[in-house]
């Protein structure tokens, strides 16, 4: 498995366990570590549907 393969793979994770807290616990892991509305949780927002479209098409192709 390469590396960009791994790191897709976590954090289409870290997205996962936090949809569920959210879902279950109404928690928001990612906002309770960084703070809500800051520029790193943005970041890892955008690196999370990075990771799912990378996966997509890894998928597909």
């Amino acid at each position: 498995m390469s590396i960009i393969n791994l790191l897709s793979v976590i954090l289409i994770l870290i997205g996962a366990i936090n949809w569920g807290l959210i879902g279950l616990l109404n928690l928001n892991l990612v906002e309770f570590i960084f703070k809500k509305d800051s520029i790193i949780s943005k970041v890892i927002y955008i690196l999370i549907g990075i990771a799912g479209v990378y996966t997509i098409l890894y998928l597909i192709i």
